[in-house]
């Protein structure tokens, strides 16, 4: 059977590279393979850049670290349905881990679906993105979405660009939280100063396994230490919170209704920003 999903696997890619296919993920085809991600050739769909960690281990030691397959596929989903491109940038650029115990059996079958797994076995690195294309960011989570992401400056440039600049969405889930915990706007001010954030707190954690003393900080000691308003439930139910244009989950099942929150939110923002154009005179 892994023989027959390995050959399978295999055809799709080679048909999507046939195809004229990158480490973009699109709703709808390209005419042309631009020079940076996430620079269109004109008349393209809107995008959103997936951010993913790159580390294959927890810190210093040997335990495994892995993205969470399941919240890349299925924020992949509503944003796919609603018609936006998604390219995949990590720290180092390349093919991201996914370990078996972070793919649950609801998507395991989309390990076969050439349009993501091309994405996440050749995300591209910052210096290949052009943030001014983008209308949100979305922060993966998984256990190694902990180390290399919230320290990267130009990770940081990117999602502020398109907070600040492009006046688009950032939006993470479960770990993927920890990635904004660093970014500033214009000002000094960390994002998460004055916001409701959500995201997996490490009252959740295994905290006598070893991997939990890996973690170069905690997620919701963080947010608050930076002035941000830490939320969550007790339950491993779906949690999100909207501030704004600042949309964070608190858990793996938080992943679709982020990526909904993330829908909606740029809904808004474009109906306000076109009566706003029809106010002027």
């Amino acid at each position: 059977m892994q023989t027959l999903r390995t050959i399978a696997t295999f055809v799709l890619l080679l048909l999507s590279v046939w195809l004229g296919g990158t480490c973009t993920t699109d709703a709808a085809p390209r005419s042309t393979i631009p020079a940076a991600v996430g620079q269109p050739a004109g008349g393209q769909q809107d995008r959103i850049l997936f951010i993913l960690a790159s580390a294959t281990v927890h810190g210093t030691s040997t335990l495994p670290a892995s993205v969470s397959f399941g919240e890349v596929v299925h924020a992949w989903d509503v944003f796919h349905a609603a018609g936006y491109a998604v390219d995949f940038v990590s720290p180092d650029g390349g093919a991201v881990p996914i370990l078996d115990d972070y793919v649950s059996d609801d998507v395991a079958h989309r390990l076969d679906d050439a349009r993501i797994m091309r994405g996440l076995r050749g995300t591209v690195t910052p210096a290949q993105i052009d943030p001014t294309q983008y209308r949100a960011v979305y922060y993966v989570g998984g256990s190694n979405a902990m180390y290399g992401v919230a320290e990267n400056v130009a990770l940081q440039r990117i999602a502020m660009q398109v907070y600040e600049g492009n006046g688009g969405v950032i939006s993470a889930v479960c770990h993927g939280t920890a990635g904004i915990v660093n970014l500033q706007l214009a000002g000094g001010q960390y994002l998460v100063s004055g916001k409701r954030i959500s995201g997996y707190p490490e009252e959740h954690e295994r905290q006598n396994a070893p991997y939990f003393h890996q973690f170069p900080f905690l997620i919701r000691q963080t947010v608050v230490s930076r002035g941000g308003a830490f939320r969550t439930v007790e339950s491993d139910d779906p949690h999100v919170e909207v501030d704004g244009r600042l949309v964070t989950g608190q858990n793996y099942a938080s992943a679709t209704p982020v990526a909904q929150a993330v829908v909606e939110a740029l809904r808004v923002h474009t109906v306000q920003a076109s009566n706003q154009a029809a106010a002027q005179p």
